[in-house]
């Protein structure tokens, strides 16, 4: 049997008189103990192109846990993980009656290790570390991994 956890956020808006045509997108997210966030939709939708947006945020988490996942499985798996840097990328597709989705993210981790023969073994856990990520595994799109692998310059 597993575990529940609950998350808490709490969203604000107010009506905003100098925007009433369109109703502006700017509204924050607090959770509690956090910094506030203040969030817009993305530029293209009409939003604030300076403040995350809810697409930002959702690639965010993807990516970030993503390498949770994986530094926990190279931990595992004695692989010792110096940086790790992704570009990562998220393609939406908006249909012709204004509904959307998000139909692919595309991962590109860049690791470092110490250890030269443990390439293989670093590149082929992010699979691993997929299967245990909890945001991937709430997403009902592909995530694909293009990860390299590097070791890092000895002294």
């Amino acid at each position: 049997m597993g575990f529940k956890h609950v998350f808490i956020a709490k969203l604000d808006w107010l009506f905003s008189k100098k925007e009433a045509a369109t109703y502006t997108k700017s509204h924050t997210i607090t959770i509690a103990g956090k910094a506030v966030l203040n969030v817009s939709a993305a530029k293209t939708f009409k939003g604030d192109p300076a403040l995350y947006n809810p697409e930002d945020l959702l690639l965010s988490s993807v990516v970030s846990c993503h390498m949770m996942s994986y530094l926990y499985v190279c931990k595992q798996n004695g692989i010792d993980v110096l940086s790790y840097t992704d570009e990562a990328e998220a393609t939406l597709e908006v249909l012709a009656d204004g509904s959307g989705r998000f139909i692919a993210i595309k991962l590109n981790p860049k690791v470092r290790i110490s250890n030269k023969e443990k390439i293989g073994e670093a590149l082929s856990l992010h699979e691993k570390a997929n299967q245990l990520c909890f945001i991937a595994n709430s997403c009902n799109f592909p995530i694909l991994h293009f990860p390299s692998c590097e070791v890092a310059p000895t002294n």
